[in-house]
């Protein structure tokens, strides 16, 4: 089956309420684009033009909704001086925080995008992405949120201890991550992408929802305000259990929740369905890395069952970034289910295919 628009018209038509083919679909592809160019995990992280012929080429490969310019969530933390270990052909992982004791946050300052870091090289690759297909597919680049920017900057065990001895530190933190994140979204909104906020440390697994209003939401919600004013909507993940913090992430104003696999859909869409689009849930570990193709069509099929008809709309998309291992056939079945299914989707059908 063949698509019958673009991503950018699917999208536009579907905001507006308009005919549109199918739904629309989001795998979220991080450094399999590696794996589609024949290069090294390490080689796209400080290199633009790599960065972008891949992302760039998986779309074309795949044929999804959307692209996001990301390799991993340190470079913003890496660039206010993070140690952040590459490996040879992996994702990379923090080493050690920017500071070691609260003293020292005087001397952080929030990174500068155009100088800092490998951050001009992803302002690169954004830049190339929009020129190359920006007119057919929007182009996303990943924007860690203040909060967990704050935890990569003093470690996380620290954070945890400064929320109970020295709860204004963590305020210092999230300031300066604030002043960072925006810096990086101005950058982001000049190359002609969007940013797309990722912020798995205010997850309900990590914190409690209480700590997450504290620390995290105000942070969260002056972040989203600011992309607003920039003409941007917003989608928002946060990994892990978010069930307890979803109204939380819809007074932060976020425009879609992109929820992890962990979450169950149909629960999403009664609490938060009327507020807020929804996006999500194929298991990216069981189901796309080590499923077969059968057990994605299933998985998508009943994500779509489940959360097609939610009033502020839905995309189907994994519950997380894609293993970098994850089999082309298994990304490609997970296109062909959401074509299949087409939309609206007729009565009957879905159960049919199962």
């Amino acid at each position: 089956m063949r698509d019958k628009m673009t991503p950018v018209e699917r999208l536009d038509a579907y905001a507006r309420g308009g005919a549109i083919d199918r739904l629309p679909f989001v795998p979220i592809v991080g450094n399999t684009a590696a794996r589609v160019i024949g290069v090294k995990v390490s080689e796209l992280r400080n290199n633009g033009h790599l960065l972008a012929e891949a992302q760039v080429g998986a779309y074309r490969l795949f044929g999804y909704d959307n692209i996001r310019i990301f390799t991993d969530l340190y470079v913003q933390a890496e660039a206010m001086g993070a140690s952040v270990t590459v490996p040879d052909d992996e994702t990379a992982y923090l080493d050690a925080p920017a500071i070691a004791d609260i003293s020292q946050i005087k001397h952080l300052r929030p990174a500068d995008p155009a100088c800092d870091g490998c951050l001009p090289e992803h302002i690169e690759a954004t830049r190339i992405a929009v020129r190359e297909v920006g007119s057919v597919v929007p182009v996303t680049t990943a924007l860690t949120g203040p909060f967990t920017n704050a935890s990569f900057l003093v470690g996380t065990e620290n954070l945890v201890r400064l929320a109970l001895k020295a709860p204004s530190a963590i305020d210092q933190l999230c300031e300066l991550s604030l002043k960072a994140s925006i810096d990086y979204a101005d950058a982001i909104i000049e190359a002609g992408a969007t940013p797309s906020l990722t912020d798995p440390m205010s997850s309900s697994t990590v914190m409690s929802p209480a700590g997450f209003r504290e620390f995290s939401l105000p942070y969260l919600t002056r972040l989203i305000e600011y992309l607003h004013s920039r003409e941007k909507k917003v989608t928002l993940h946060i990994c892990g259990k978010t069930n307890r913090i979803w109204k939380d992430m819809v007074v932060a104003g976020a425009d879609c929740i992109s929820v992890d696999n962990k979450i169950d859909l149909v629960e999403a869409c009664r609490e938060v369905g009327s507020s807020v689009r929804l996006m999500g849930n194929v298991d990216p570990s069981d189901v796309m890395l080590l499923g077969t193709p059968g057990k994605v069509r299933e998985a998508v099929q009943q994500c779509v069952r489940q959360a097609w008809q939610a009033p502020k709309g839905f995309i189907v998309a994994s519950g997380c970034s894609l293993p970098t291992e994850t089999p082309f056939e298994n990304i490609h079945a997970m296109l062909d289910a959401v074509r299949e299914s087409g939309f609206p989707i007729p009565e009957g059908r879905l159960q049919e295919a199962s």
